[in-house]
């Protein structure tokens, strides 16, 4: 399950940069995460009350939160990726599970 999610992210990032130019080197796939994590927290800042709304309502900002949340695990699974990463293992190292495969 996991690597088929990872590998539908990888063919929509591949797409989105090449429309757009964008070269993705080996940096930019920790960059991205660090940005969408960054958006994330923004997104919470405002939905709690730490932040300017900007007139958004709250059901706005929580479809923004799971916008950004759905980001933020799609990076997250590129870089897995890219990095040579097998999440499944590491996710039954660590939290004592094994993953839907």
């Amino acid at each position: 399950m996991l690597t088929d999610l990872a590998d539908e992210f990888s063919r929509a990032s591949a797409r989105y940069a090449e429309m757009h130019q964008i070269e993705r080197d080996r940096d930019w796939f920790i960059l991205k995460m660090q940005e969408e994590l960054g958006e994330l927290t923004q997104i919470w800042n405002k939905l709690t009350g730490r932040g300017r709304t900007k007139g958004q309502s709250s059901e706005d900002l929580k479809q923004a939160l799971a916008d950004e949340t759905a980001d933020l695990i799609g990076h997250v699974l590129l870089f897995a990726t890219e990095n040579g990463i097998n999440l499944s293992a590491a996710i039954e190292r660590k939290w004592k599970f094994k993953p839907l495969k």
